[in-house]
């Protein structure tokens, strides 16, 4: 039996395979790869250094060209597609790309993969090209139901085609606390940070106004006074693979400096650090804002075996369960809300182990790569593919 060809292209702003990409890269990098028994895989992205032109990622054929700018880059992307000639192309988080390359292959079922809802904006494509792109994508796949009804408010006509397929997380990278090596791995991470003896609320994430680290900087008075041995650690910074700081970011230490003895900052963070820093800790905290399409974050402290307390906002409200993996905080009453639930998590270990066990089964049941390519498969069993030659 042919299989199909699949070309995903990447958005030509990380090199895949990287420690300093971000999720859009991420997903591909973890997902693609499960699907190679099925398909014919072929991943496009952006040469860098000590990266061949072509190569493979997992396994996956991974064809780079330099991305000078966007026009080149998809350009070059588009001339190397018309000689592989897939049967599908999915087009990775960039709406304008599909009109692109529906230009240049005018016959392709080219599918659009929307991880969050940036590039829907008008800062990123005019309301006219951004609905010339969705009606020439064959399929929308979105990474949650919140996200669905974005689009599908943006663009009614497009809502028939757009699928939901959750990202999730490698549970082998992510090891649960509650099994002999996690508990392992977790004392190694404790001591190693210098964390022992201490009840540790951690943010992990871009510094950014939107992901809300400063709200937990905000309720400290109240933290510390109640449980002296608590430590924030705040973990970015507000680029990705950049130590580049901004006015929020230094507004951000300038309210850390008040607490030294429990506020901690480490800049940004290769990917392969990320579960030892939720290892190390006993809760995490996603205050983001309204537009959080879904927040692999909340994926990856979950899978360790942490409670985790977000705000009740986009995505975030299908992945925890408030009262039973963590709690759901409203962004009307975020600092008032957050507070009395790290409080509540401060002081009860009961509490965070009974959250953080249902936590990873959550995960285990819901929120792996693997449950991402069976959903991905899906999709792509639902209109059979004809003519693969």
């Amino acid at each position: 039996m042919t299989l199909a060809r699949v070309a995903f292209v990447t958005p030509g702003s990380f090199p895949i395979p990287s420690t300093k990409s971000s999720s859009v890269e991420r997903v591909v990098e973890k997902f693609v790869p499960l699907l190679k028994n099925r398909i014919h895989p072929r991943i496009y992205g952006r040469t860098t250094k000590g990266l061949k032109r072509n190569g493979l990622v997992n396994g996956v054929a991974c064809v780079r060209f330099p991305a000078v700018n966007k026009a080149s880059y998809i350009a070059a992307v588009g001339r190397s597609l018309v000689d592989y000639k897939p049967h599908v192309i999915q087009v990775e988080n960039r709406p304008h790309h599909v009109l692109a390359l529906k230009k240049k292959l005018p016959s392709a079922r080219i599918w659009l993969n929307l991880h969050s809802s940036t590039f829907l904006s008008t800062g990123h494509i005019s309301p006219a090209r951004l609905h010339q792109s969705l009606q020439a994508a064959d399929r929308i796949i979105v990474n949650s139901e919140f996200l669905r009804r974005v689009v599908a408010t943006r663009a009614p006509e497009a809502a028939a085609k757009i699928r939901v397929v959750y990202p999730g997380v490698e549970t082998e990278l992510f090891p649960s606390r509650f099994t002999e090596q996690g508990q392992v791995k977790r004392d190694r991470e404790r001591r190693a940070k210098k964390l022992e003896g201490r009840k540790v609320v951690i943010f992990l994430g871009r510094l950014i106004p939107l992901k809300g680290a400063h709200h937990l900087l905000h309720i400290m008075p109240e933290l510390v006074k109640k449980h002296p041995n608590m430590l924030a650690v705040i973990v970015g910074s507000p680029f990705y693979g950049s130590h580049r700081s901004t006015a929020y970011s230094r507004k951000l230490q300038q309210l850390g400096r008040a607490y030294p003895n429990h506020v901690r900052f480490v800049p940004y963070v290769p990917y392969t650090e990320v579960p030892g820093w939720f290892l190390a800790a006993d809760m995490a905290i996603v205050p983001s804002g309204q537009r959080e399409a879904f927040g692999l974050v909340n994926v990856e402290a979950m899978a360790t075996g942490l409670p985790v307390v977000a705000t009740r906002a986009g995505g975030m409200k299908e992945i925890v369960r408030d009262g039973v993996t963590g709690y759901l905080i409203s962004q009307q009453n975020l600092e008032k809300e957050l507070r009395a639930k790290l409080l509540a998590l401060l002081d009860s270990s009961e509490l965070r182990v009974s959250m953080g066990k249902k936590s990873r089964e959550r995960v285990e049941r819901n929120f792996t790569w693997k449950h991402t390519g069976r959903s991905w498969m899906n999709v792509l069993s639902e209109r059979k593919l004809l003519d693969l030659n």
